[in-house]
């Protein structure tokens, strides 16, 4: 695999600019796939995007937990719980992707469970005009089935994967996600992120 160096920020204009290309659709929905560094990035594309005139509003998947009863059925460190039951794909569906369909409301919730507080959030929704963009960031967002118009994959090596996420516990379901899923060969573009200061983006 050949990657190309880039700096944080020209990756973000370069992304920044790829996103602005999508006009197929009046509202676009971005994935940011990754198990570390996926938010920092997809806020990081947030301001650009509203300089070109793109409204933009980051939301994390970490606001679409489902609820500790459910997510912690077979214990707090299950991996393949944390694969396949965490995240509420439903409501991530429901809440924020489908509004965005031409046919939509436009209308996103930007969180619909507070993980800490184990309780729903009670936020408002946020319009999203025509010409707006929704930043979803999060792990395990592809191969379900959600509905993503560009979608970057942050990659890890092996290695790098066990440095920098923190529940050791999980790295079943990651190796998982990258046995069954494949995200590499889903995304629009990836990013390798071993060292967050010295991306590089993976050129076929």
């Amino acid at each position: 695999m050949r990657y190309r160096p880039i700096s944080p920020d020209a990756l973000a204009a370069e992304l920044t600019e790829r996103v602005d290309a999508l006009t197929h659709r009046r509202r676009i929905a971005v994935a940011v796939d990754g198990a570390a560094g996926t938010g920092p990035l997809a806020e990081a594309l947030v301001a650009p995007l509203k300089l070109l005139g793109r409204a933009a509003l980051h939301v994390p998947a970490a606001g679409f937990l489902r609820p500790a009863s459910l997510r912690f059925e077979h214990g707090k460190q299950d991996p393949d719980a944390r694969y396949t039951d965490w995240l509420d794909l439903g409501g991530l569906r429901r809440e924020v992707l489908d509004p965005l369909a031409d046919d939509g409301t436009g209308e996103v919730l930007p969180a619909l469970w507070d993980a800490e507080r184990d309780r729903a959030t009670r936020l408002a929704r946020v319009p999203v005009p025509d010409r707006g963009v929704v930043l979803v960031d999060g792990e395990f967002l592809l191969g379900a089935g959600l509905a993503f118009d560009f979608v970057v994959h942050l990659w890890l090596s092996p290695g790098a994967l066990r440095r920098r996420v923190p529940d050791e516990w999980a790295l079943p379901a990651y190796e998982r996600y990258e046995n069954e899923v494949d995200p590499t060969s889903l995304a629009d573009v990836v990013v390798r992120v071993d060292d967050p200061r010295h991306p590089a983006i993976y050129e076929p």
